[in-house]
């Protein structure tokens, strides 16, 4: 009988042993950790000063889409207003130097950070960052504040728990929980995207926070949520691994310093795969070569497939230019090349990306891309960081802007010009092509209305809804 019982406490053991040691188990309270975390949290406002012109004539109103409309808008009055802003950020020095995104301080003519949710201090820029949407500041004060640490975002697991502390809408010191929900996210918002998705709950004013492990160690930087109503259980972190790189150079330069290969990208197609009778689709196709580039130098060209980085391979296209952006500027590196179905292997030093007149050229394209969506008649172009901050809108607004409307367009009584379109069919527009798509939906549909949300001149929400032809 002794026997007996012995066997089967042994059992029981080797049975429950493993579902012990593979279990993290929910944490009984995060308590200890936010206490211990919160005071190297931030809260940061922003104001900057925004100039509007009031109508001359403020009984009459010329119809949209009228010459005369601009032109007796710049005969109106300046008007100056303090516009402001709210975000979040974290110490990683006791000497005050405080991480955040770019656009919770761009454009901003004081800084004021939040210590401790009572200590007020001003702050100036070390640098910023628009192409990775970070910013590093520089708390005026000589007293010592509690740092926290980066941790390995590249161990960060999905499932991991995390907690996130910010000032989502002003409300200061507040600590959400969550997980892991996915990691590498791409969502069109910087040039540089390799997002942590978290369901931690982030909202405006969490931008610039920090996304912590369960060693209080920071993972990611919480940058922005799906939908404009607010948390959805979608919200996304810079992962604290390539966050770190910018941050040293904007510390120790006031700039960044990315590498260069001065090549145009697109992705390996399962045609273009088996034409060029590599395994399966991967790496990424050279489809243009800049000249006098590092790429050109070192005798890319066009049609090659690069497989392989400094040691990195390339599974898809969009992982490249982050890995060449990381990489020391004037580095040698080996690249793994496909050419005429055959492997070889280039050595290419970098240049820098910020000085190549390729990407000057690009920036200057990019934000003069206009427009004709045909079915509605009317010429619009993307919205800039200019428009976002000129007109005062939330910084995470995309959309397009309405340049022109035809005479016979369906829109000429509902909308006018510089209005921007924000949502069509109740889904975000992030580019030209996002209209024409939904356009065209409502097109084969039998509905045939189309239901769009704008911001008008007067930077008023509104929901406009347009019978189309």
């Amino acid at each position: 009988m002794i026997r007996l019982k012995k066997i089967f406490f042994t059992l029981i053991l080797i049975i429950n042993f493993p579902l012990v040691s593979n279990s993290q188990g929910i944490p009984g309270s995060f308590a200890d950790l936010a206490e211990k975390l919160m005071p190297s949290v931030v809260n940061i406002s922003t104001t900057q000063t925004v100039v509007t012109r009031s109508n001359p004539f403020p009984n009459f109103q010329f119809p949209p889409g009228s010459p005369f409309e601009d032109m007796f808008k710049e005969f109106g009055t300046p008007q100056e207003r303090q516009s402001s802003a709210l975000g979040s950020g974290f110490i990683i020095d006791e000497k005050g130097i405080v991480v955040t995104n770019n656009h919770v301080i761009e454009g901003a003519e004081d800084i004021v950070v939040q210590v401790n949710g009572d200590k007020e201090f001003k702050a100036k820029v070390i640098g910023a960052d628009p192409l990775s949407d970070i910013a590093v500041l520089q708390i005026e004060t000589k007293e010592k504040f509690t740092p926290v640490k980066f941790g390995d975002s590249d161990k960060a697991r999905i499932g991991d728990w995390v907690i996130a502390i910010g000032n989502p809408f002003g409300f200061g010191g507040t600590v959400t929980s969550g997980i892991i929900s996915a990691r590498n996210r791409s969502i069109g918002l910087s040039r540089y995207e390799d997002y942590i998705q978290t369901d931690a709950s982030i909202n405006s004013g969490n931008s610039g926070g920090p996304l912590f492990d369960m060693k209080g160690d920071v993972i990611g930087i919480n940058t922005a949520i799906l939908g404009r109503s607010g948390n959805v259980g979608i919200g996304f972190s810079i992962p604290s691994n390539s966050a770190k790189i910018v941050i040293d150079q904007l510390i120790k330069f006031g700039e960044t310093k990315r590498g260069w290969l001065g090549v145009r990208i697109q992705d390996v197609t399962k045609e273009i795969a088996d034409v060029e009778k590599l395994d399966k689709p991967r790496g990424a196709l050279v489809a243009s070569v800049a000249k006098n580039s590092p790429s050109d130098k070192a005798g890319v060209k066009s049609g090659d497939i690069i497989l392989e980085f400094n040691g990195e391979a390339i599974e898809e296209m969009k992982e490249l230019p982050i890995i060449v952006a990381r990489t020391e500027v004037g580095k040698k590196v080996k690249v793994k090349i496909w050419r005429n179905k055959k492997e070889i292997v280039k050595t290419i030093t970098l240049g820098r990306l910020e000085t190549s007149e390729d990407f000057k050229v690009t920036e200057k394209i990019e934000t003069k891309k206009e427009l004709v969506v045909e079915n509605l008649k009317i010429s619009v172009r993307e919205i800039t960081k200019e428009d976002i901050k000129t007109r005062n809108l939330p910084n995470q607004t995309t959309g397009v802007v309405i340049t022109q409307i035809e005479k016979d367009s369906p829109l000429l009584n509902s909308i006018e010009v510089n209005s921007i379109i924000v949502e069509a069919q109740k889904k975000r527009v992030k580019t030209i092509d996002d209209l024409n798509q939904a356009v065209k939906k409502v097109l084969n549909s039998n509905q045939k209305t189309i239901l769009l949300v704008i911001y008008n001149s007067q930077n008023q929400r509104r929901y406009i809804g347009v019978k189309l032809n």
